[in-house]
């Protein structure tokens, strides 16, 4: 079965940066579309970013030019670059393959 863990959230100043990281156990991803998605408190889960298994990248409007998808196929692993993040990027990220992983919190505050 396979098992998605996230790393690498947490408190950050806006304009700040964060890298998330999800390791994959087996190699879903050289498999299947690797995406990110977001929840915050009291809203729908929005996916945020995607890398399909040839590297294709695709990210939403609001993360457009701030936020890069990546991924170490040696590693197993895909991040989230996060750069210039704004109060309204706080959520509880989430890796997802068919299945998601635990999540990991970001928040955004001075």
């Amino acid at each position: 079965q396979v098992q998605l863990v996230e790393s690498g959230g947490g408190l950050v100043q806006p304009g700040g940066s964060l890298r998330l990281s999800c390791a994959a156990s087996g190699s879903i991803f050289i498999i299947n579309d690797m995406n990110w998605f977001r929840q915050a408190p009291g809203k729908q889960r929005e996916w945020v970013a995607s890398i399909s298994p040839v590297g294709t990248t695709d990210y939403a409007d609001s993360v457009k030019g701030r936020f890069t998808i990546s991924k170490d196929n040696a590693k197993s692993t895909v991040y989230l670059q996060m750069n210039s993040l704004k109060p309204e990027d706080m959520a509880v990220y989430y890796c997802c393959s068919g299945v998601c992983g635990q999540g990991t919190q970001v928040t955004v505050s001075s």
